[in-house]
């Protein structure tokens, strides 16, 4: 919300926000950009010279600036169809969709047409460190083509269908499609409804972009009325990424387009999944012009996203990082990732089940299969408490699992308990990855600052014997 509100700014709008907690990075942000935050929701902020109320989709019915926009009959809308009606009618739509990597993706997409003087305009859902000074949600290019990120979550309170359905795609990629947001999709059926209906909105002069290596995206082609292209490591790929190598840091890959040699690449990003994330941008980068040379130079200058395997800090040689996982394949292909690339260091997993999918017990078995390439587990406390037990994943009864299958892994619920473990028991080189969708108790600094304070530890032999 945030991130449009500065986007309807640098367009020339007088913009102005409601909330009921402005976290001080996200009030700083809105400061900056010029927009005046107001704390709380209160009927009083709904004054005469308000033109249209963009409502959130965590706002409900009783917030009493809803109230009073409904009995004043002030214009409203969902904050996707503010999107698309002041900035996507005259442009050339480009939607990046899929249960996971949709951030990486789209970020990815946007540099790369930024860097092929493309200048596109992008909106993501996170933080990209190659937009403004320090990273950036959002960039304003005057060229014609907007680079967005599809969620498929809902759009408001009286709108329940997927953001993605409002984006006009010119382009649309799809790059998996899993069982995800329990809170809002009754089953995988539904969720693969919204979007066989995202493919239906491609136009016939558009491009379909499927990723092909995971199941129930290739059966989209059948829906589509527009061109469709795949993209995948199998050979039948459209775009297909071959000769996959980690190392010094960097994934190098090559890519053939349509069985032939198309260019050789090299990516700052860990991990088979960015591969394909990657294979995804270059497929549309090249659909609007951009050679190869272009397409590698660019990637290779990707800065990355924050909270995507961002490292936060070292501190007595344990190397901490920061990462959004919370979905059992998240949590899998962020942890084999560094596994990959670091595979003679022992790894930390750390996991706060926050999310409203992650707290469910719909995912129970599927995370006990998630943490494989850990050498330590800690589980930490269940965010949502309120949900009932029996729907309610079970953070004791996963360890058991995790245990069972010859894992080292705990149980510990409060994050001071955490930080004083991992302080106790850390060896020189360890990784220590926390992964949450949220700010996980403040625990990325309080576990930077607990181990600069603490006393220096050997190196051991990691148990993955590397």
């Amino acid at each position: 919300m945030a991130t449009v509100a500065a986007l309807l700014k640098q367009r020339g709008h007088d913009v102005r926000g409601s909330d009921q907690n402005v976290y001080p990075p996200m009030s700083d942000f809105l400061a900056a950009e010029g927009i005046r935050i107001m704390t709380g929701f209160s009927a009083d902020h709904i004054t005469a010279d308000v033109d249209l109320v963009v409502i959130g989709n965590a706002v409900s019915r009783g917030n009493p600036e809803l109230e009073d926009v409904l009995e004043k009959k002030i214009r409203y809308c969902s904050l996707p169809e503010a999107v698309r009606d002041h900035f996507l009618w005259g442009s050339r739509s480009i939607v990046l969709a899929g249960t996971h990597g949709k951030t990486t993706t789209t970020s990815l997409t946007g540099w790369l047409l930024t860097f092929g003087k493309l200048d596109p305009t992008v909106l993501v859902g996170g933080i990209a460190l190659n937009f403004g000074d320090g990273g950036a949600s959002y960039r304003l290019g005057s060229g014609r083509d907007f680079v967005i990120e599809g969620d498929e979550y809902d759009s408001a309170y009286f709108d329940k269908a997927a953001k993605f359905l409002k984006y006009l795609p010119d382009i649309a990629v799809i790059n998996n499609i899993e069982f995800d947001h329990a809170d809002i999709y009754a089953d995988l059926d539904a969720v693969r409804l919204a979007f066989r209906r995202l493919v239906n909105l491609v136009p016939r002069n558009g491009l379909l972009l499927l990723g092909t290596d995971g199941p129930h995206v290739a059966d989209l082609r059948a829906y589509a009325s527009s061109p469709v292209e795949t993209f995948g490591t199998a050979d039948e790929a459209t775009w297909q990424a071959s000769n996959v190598e980690h190392a010094d840091g960097v994934t190098r890959f090559r890519v053939r387009r349509g069985g032939e040699a198309f260019g050789q690449f090299e990516s700052p990003l860990l991990g088979v999944h960015n591969v394909r994330n990657a294979l995804a941008a270059i497929a549309v980068g090249n659909r609007l012009g951009l050679g190869a040379s272009q397409l590698a130079g660019g990637l290779k200058t990707f800065k990355g996203i924050k909270r995507r395997l961002e490292t936060v800090g070292v501190r007595r040689d344990v190397t901490v990082l920061d990462d959004f996982a919370h979905h059992p394949t998240a949590v899998h292909e962020t942890l084999a990732a560094l596994r990959t690339g670091y595979p003679s260091r022992r790894l930390w997993a750390v996991f706060e089940p926050r999310s409203a999918s992650s707290c469910r017990r719909v995912f129970q078995d599927d995370f006990a299969a998630a943490f494989g390439a850990a050498d330590e587990v800690v589980i930490a406390g269940v965010f949502r408490s309120s949900l009932p037990e029996s729907e309610r994943l079970s953070a004791e009864r996963l360890v058991d699992d995790l245990r069972r299958e010859g894992q080292r892994a705990r149980y510990i619920p409060d994050v001071e308990d955490i930080v004083r473990t991992v302080v106790r028991e850390h060896r020189a080189g360890d990784i220590v990855v926390l992964m949450s969708n949220g700010g996980f108790g403040g625990i990325h600094q309080k576990l930077l600052q607990a181990l600069a304070a603490s006393g220096p530890r050997a190196t051991e032999t990691p148990s993955h014997g590397v």
